[in-house]
């Protein structure tokens, strides 16, 4: 009976375990551009409306038909004991991928990218929770009909990157405290922020290609209020813009294309293995994509869940290039001549005999090889 109730706790746990991590998941992951996000406007922060406010800074969302778009920072109500810790833009392979914001009990990492207004890339040094009552940093922070204050001086660094790693990118890494936090339990973003970012994409003015980094709705009291006195402006744009190189479908390219590159190395793979082919080209061939896809290292920690996805959809979209290309189109007729008419083998043999000279001439080419890796 004992057993028995033990099984029932391990597979209950188990499950539970299983549940936290997919939406843990489900928050972190995001979707991948070629593109960097513009720089982060400079704008001031509304007056907060009233206690159990917290604010989440506005960054740059994406849209596949028309780019880069700014979702305003807005105040909401927060979960009472939870704070919030925003999401970034990281790169990594390539692709400059989305990282989603979440609450949780502290604050994790979130690419060290300077926010503003408390979120100065580590931390938050806006408020805090004391009991149930969130206490405003009121040196940081713009409130003035609340009581819950205190003052802290916060050195504050003026930084608009909008995005970690890469060129021009944030250089930072997981504290050991940001990897503490990345592992509890985390809360998905509220439906009101939600609806925010939804509303901010039905708005053209909010788009990059239209405002140019320098968005006209930058702030907003509340959430989804996008109209009134309340509304703020971007004071200046973080950087002059530059317009992307490539149009909004080639830049997020990775999720139709990379379904179509998936599935055509399997079918060739599968025609490969009647032919039963040498493991010294396909080694070759291996080689070859690993150097195309290992160009780019892995910039932080806690791009772990995303370097799971969006790296195997770049290098299936690299590896399927070779078998349609010319870099091996002679080696399969003589691999498959032999099978079809035994009459052939004396050919295949006075090939082979005739290999031990090449095989000569690049061994002295072989030495300097390492001595070039170094």
């Amino acid at each position: 009976m004992r057993t028995y109730r033990s099984v029932r706790w391990l597979i209950f746990a188990v499950m539970m375990l299983s549940l936290s991590a997919a939406a843990f998941a489900q928050v972190a992951v995001g979707i991948s551009v070629r593109v960097a996000p513009p720089a982060l406007p400079a704008y001031t922060q509304p007056v907060c409306p009233g206690p159990g406010y917290m604010w989440t800074p506005g960054y740059w969302a994406w849209n596949d038909d028309d780019g880069y778009y700014w979702v305003p920072g807005t105040w909401v109500v927060a979960p009472v004991g939870l704070l919030w810790t925003p999401g970034y833009w990281g790169w990594s392979d390539g692709v400059y991928a989305w990282h989603g914001g979440y609450w949780g009990p502290h604050i994790g990492f979130y690419g060290g990218v300077n926010y503003g207004f408390g979120y100065g890339g580590v931390g938050f040094a806006g408020g805090e929770w004391r009991g149930r009552s969130f206490f405003y940093n009121r040196s940081i922070t713009n409130v003035t009909n609340v009581t819950t204050v205190y003052n802290k001086t916060v050195i504050v660094n003026e930084n608009h990157v909008a995005f970690n790693g890469g060129e021009g990118g944030v250089r930072a890494r997981p504290t050991h405290e940001e990897e503490v936090a990345e592992h509890e339990h985390h809360s998905k973003p509220l439906d009101a922020q939600t609806r925010h970012e939804h509303m901010a994409s039905q708005n053209k003015q909010n788009f990059a290609s239209e405002n140019h980094g320098r968005p006209a709705i930058a702030a907003t009291a509340k959430p989804g209020e996008f109209k009134g006195k309340d509304v703020v402006a971007a004071k200046s744009a973080g950087a002059p813009y530059k317009v992307p190189a490539m149009s909004p479908k080639q830049a997020r390219g990775s999720s139709a294309p990379a379904a179509k590159h998936a599935s055509a190395p399997a079918s060739a793979n599968n025609k490969s293995k009647p032919a039963s082919q040498p493991s010294t080209p396909s080694n070759k061939n291996n080689t070859a994509s690993n150097k195309a896809t290992g160009s780019h290292p892995n910039n932080m920690s806690s791009n772990k869940a995303q370097n799971a996805v969006h790296p195997n959809e770049t290098r299936a979209a690299k590896t399927s290039a070779p078998p349609p290309s010319s870099s091996h189109p002679a080696s399969q007729p003589h691999q498959s001549a032999p099978k079809s008419s035994p009459a052939l083998k004396p050919v295949a043999q006075n090939q082979s005999t005739s290999k031990p000279a090449p095989q000569q001439q690049s061994a002295p080419k072989a030495a300097p090889k390492p001595g070039k890796g170094r």
